[in-house]
């Protein structure tokens, strides 16, 4: 995976200043930090839902062993 270094970055804020303009240079920096912000909490908010799908579904698991042992049951009565 290729690394960005300083100059890689340097150059990726000239061209934005230039793109952009000066004045409204600031301005889009925090527009893309309160991007950056909004995805991290929402991928922070995914990441606990499925955490908690995890520990349900353990449950689910439980509970469906305990539907299917009677199910086999029923199979080994009509055998005999």
């Amino acid at each position: 995976m290729p690394t960005i270094g300083w100059f890689e970055i340097l150059l990726v804020v000239a061209v934005a200043i230039i793109v952009i303009g000066p004045k409204d240079f600031p301005f889009m920096l925090k527009k893309v930090g309160s991007w950056i912000g909004t995805t991290k909490r929402y991928i922070t908010n995914i990441q606990s839902e499925v955490a908690d799908l995890d520990i349900g579904s353990n449950e689910i698991d439980v509970g469906s062993n305990k539907i299917e042992k009677p199910a086999e049951e029923e199979k080994d009565n009509d055998k005999i």
